[in-house]
């Protein structure tokens, strides 16, 4: 029996193009936008991702459960600093985030580390049980370096039920109270709060104004620079991509963006060896891995990610640090 074979003359359906998935071209066939790299302003360092709390729509997904990031050592650190010491206009600040930086085992030798050698420090923390665990080593920093040890503190809203509905029951208080002892001993402290309810800008500084009189902060809720209000990164593609033409639409710089002048260092679960990243927002995307090394990840960034649209370019947001 003879089985007659015939083959189709009709082509398989192509794939529609989906946005950010160029490096080089935007879905609309415009030259994508890139950041070159203009020297090291800051250093960042993810400790790690294992945090105390779950928040909801996280930018990293931290949690007690997340250890995607292991945690860095003080030796891993130290070797980043080392080389950061040798660039001829070496970075004015490291910078820690997580996770909870606190969590990290070895985080107080690494702020002693960065400080003794002359860089200026931010942490980023919720301020809470891990943090104020480390009292005692913190105000020994704080003696020994003084003003030169920064903790940028997350309050994603001015009152408690805005804030627990995105950190969870039973973190407000415990925030406050390690806020409180900051503003106490004369610590540099910042806030970072979120614009993810519909309130004009100008209320919620309103409200955190209050808030600090009441904590007894002295920070200028108007100042940008001391209450930073983040917009929210969804996980969708849902945000225009960033096309050459867009900083002139924008009146914006690549200059101004904080892959211009910075890189975090991160640790993958299971890794030998630590990487250098472009963004301290996209620390999974291996596109945005730049190298082991400081001076391997001084290449030209390309926009190419949902964060870099709605975060960095479009919302105008930042954490870059100035030094």
């Amino acid at each position: 029996m003879t089985i007659a074979v015939f083959e189709s003359t009709e082509t398989a359906p192509t794939a529609a193009p989906r946005k950010f998935s160029d490096p080089h071209v935007t879905i609309s066939g415009e030259p994508r936008a890139q950041v070159p790299f203009q020297g090291y302003q800051t250093v960042w360092f993810n400790t790690g991702t294992l945090c105390n709390i779950a928040c909801q729509n996280c930018y990293i997904d931290s949690s007690p459960k997340n250890d995607q990031l292991a945690y860095l050592t003080r030796t891993e650190v130290g070797r980043f600093l080392d080389e950061a010491c040798q660039i001829p206009k070496k970075p004015s600040m490291i910078g820690f985030t997580g996770g909870e930086p606190f969590m990290n085992p070895d985080i107080i030798g690494m702020l002693d580390d960065s400080l003794s050698q002359g860089f200026s420090v931010l942490v980023l923390t919720n301020a809470m049980r891990p943090m104020q665990r480390h009292r005692g080593p913190l105000q020994d920093l704080q003696t020994r370096f003084p003003g030169r040890l920064s903790l940028r503190v997350s309050l994603d809203h001015y009152e408690q039920e805005g804030h627990e509905e995105i950190r969870g029951a039973r973190t407000w208080g415990a925030a406050l109270e390690g806020l409180a002892w900051l503003a106490k001993h004369g610590f540099d402290v910042s806030i970072a709060g979120r614009l993810l309810w519909n309130i004009d800008e100008g209320e919620m500084r309103r409200g955190y104004q209050q808030l600090f009189s009441n904590v007894g902060l002295d920070i200028d809720a108007t100042d940008s620079a001391r209450l930073i209000l983040f917009p929210e990164m969804l996980d969708d593609d849902n945000t225009p991509e960033v096309s050459e033409g867009c900083w002139k639409k924008l009146n914006l710089s690549p200059r101004q963006v904080m892959c211009a002048s910075s890189r975090m260092v991160l640790k993958r679960k299971g890794e030998v060896s630590a990487a250098v990243v472009a963004c301290t927002l996209i620390p999974y995307a291996k596109d945005f891995e730049l190298g082991g090394t400081l001076e391997e990840a001084r290449s030209t960034v390309s926009l190419n990610h949902r964060h870099c649209s709605r975060f960095c370019v479009l919302g105008k947001a930042s954490c870059r640090v100035d030094g």
